[in-house]
Parts: C-alpha cells; structure tokens; sequence
C-alpha cells in the first residue's frame, strides 16, 4: 500500500489498483472478476493480520506448541543385539557372513 492511499482508521485499505500492481509483480494475469475477489479476500486476510497484530502479547512468552509437549517413548537404553550367527542361519541365503539378496538390475560387472 502507498502512502496516501488508505482511508483514515482503516489501516489496511486495499484497492484494486493495488492488488493489480501485486499480480503484475507476481507476473499474473487477473479477470476483472478475479481482481474484485482478489481485492476483498487480500483487504480480509491483511484485516486479520492487523488484529493480530494489534493484541497486548506483554509478557506472553513465545511458544512452538500451544500444548506442553513432552517424550512420550521409553528411555533410549542399550540392549544385547541379536545373535549374527542364530540370525545369518534363518536367513535364505548367506554369502560372506551376510545376507545374500537377488542382484537388480543384470548381471554383476
């Protein structure tokens, strides 16, 4: 918005010739129609901005979560592995002490 341009006590007036300033910026190419809609939604959306704003946040402290968050899993702790030799003998198929798997995609170099 330019100065000059907003009515007194209304701190986010919005006219056409400015929505229509902003979509040439943005390299958009508005309706007639689209431009009047444009107008009334962007003058809402710029409203509510103002009264956000607006409010008294005096010694509210700023948060990420409006609810207190907290771990809900277990403590990470340190448990025996599962045998290699136990688990390789359940396996299909084992080459090297690993698991052997089908090659994708063709044949090895």
């Amino acid at each position: 918005m330019r100065a000059g341009t907003d009515p007194p006590g209304d701190p986010v007036a919005l006219g056409r010739a400015e929505v229509a300033h902003v979509a040439k910026l943005a390299r958009l190419a508005l309706t007639e129609d689209e431009l009047d809609r444009f107008t009334g939604q962007l003058a809402t959306v710029l409203a509510h901005g103002a009264d956000v704003a607006a409010l008294d946040l005096e010694g509210v402290a700023p948060t990420a979560h409006p609810l207190p968050v907290h771990n809900v899993v277990r403590p990470d702790e340190p448990r025996p592995g599962l045998d290699r030799a136990e688990v390789l003998a359940a396996a299909p198929d084992v080459e090297d002490h690993r698991f052997r798997v089908p090659r994708i995609g063709g044949d090895a170099p």
